[in-house]
């Protein structure tokens, strides 16, 4: 049955609003640098072996930061490498946002930006209706399968663009965490059945181990401090509480029940950890490898 609250993403200001508290309050923006800088370079230094240009697509690349440090340590593993590079990102502010950081950097002239502004399902119809049959040696996909409307398929379609020796890395939070717990509790009161939303790895491994697609895994610990959640009426918890149940006004529209059973789900043990009066929800993300068609 379809839930009756307001899918958060409906209301961009709020949407981003409750993102940019998250980046606040949670550590996933150093997971991923630690991610990024560690154990991505493998994978970055197999896609340029013995190429002087590599095609790159990012598919909800928000405001370009984690792009653009990746393309850092490409640069390092491929010092000549040149990159086409397509940006997929349906929010115009945040497609603006990530134009006027590439135009403050003046060392990325060895990438060539394609600018799209519509969302993965647009793009494979845009794709596909231009016939188009450039492929691509590395595609990145992070935090953002949440927002389409067929999860598999959308990993297919950007599977086939892979080139021989290409990767897909798809980054979304773990199955193992707290947002595991709520989701595999909640998902039909929170869920949207429009788009994917409540999505973890563990969704995403399932079909993939179903389909004998071969993938690496790297857990990404992390952790967000969700205290201002169990204070009624506190702003900020508010908002926190919007971002985790992905649910417009979420305090003001779900039922009593709904609100209850959340709250407490989101202070036990499954789902978070009590250190010196804060509470600290687990935020752990997972990053899948996954390797092109044979």
């Amino acid at each position: 049955m379809a839930s009756p609250l307001r899918s958060l993403v409906e209301d961009d200001s709020r949407y981003l609003k409750s993102f940019q508290l998250f980046l606040e309050r949670s550590s996933e923006h150093q997971c991923m640098q630690a991610f990024i800088h560690t154990i991505l370079p493998n994978t970055l230094a197999s896609i340029g072996d013995g190429k002087t240009h590599v095609n790159i697509i990012g598919v909800g690349s928000g405001a370009g930061e984690i792009d653009l440090e990746m393309f850092s340590q490409l640069r390092l593993k491929h010092p000549g490498l040149t990159v086409d590079n397509e940006v997929v990102e349906p929010n115009s502010q945040q497609l603006h946002n990530y134009k006027d950081l590439v135009s403050d950097k003046s060392d990325l002239d060895y990438i060539k930006f394609s600018w799209n502004e519509m969302t993965a399902s647009e793009f494979e119809e845009h794709w596909k209706a231009n016939k188009m049959t450039k492929k691509a040696d590395f595609i990145h996909m992070v935090q953002m399968l949440y927002y389409v409307k067929d999860l598999e398929a959308t990993i297919r379609f950007f599977r086939s663009l892979l080139s021989k020796n290409g990767k897909l890395l798809v980054i979304l939070v773990s199955g193992d965490s707290g947002w595991g717990k709520l989701w595999q509790t909640f998902r039909a009161q929170l869920c949207s059945t429009e788009i994917s939303q409540c999505v973890t790895t563990g969704d995403i491994k399932k079909f993939l181990d179903l389909e004998g697609v071969r993938y690496q895994s790297h857990v990404l610990p992390s952790h967000m401090d969700i205290t201002e959640c169990f204070s009624v009426g506190d702003e900020k918890g508010e908002l926190l509480l919007d971002f985790l149940t992905k649910v417009m006004d979420f305090s003001r529209t779900a039922s009593p029940e709904l609100k209850a059973g959340v709250v407490d789900l989101l202070r036990h043990p499954d789902c978070s950890a009590e250190s010196r009066g804060r509470v600290i929800f687990n935020n752990n993300l997972e990053a899948l490898v996954i390797e092109a068609l044979p």
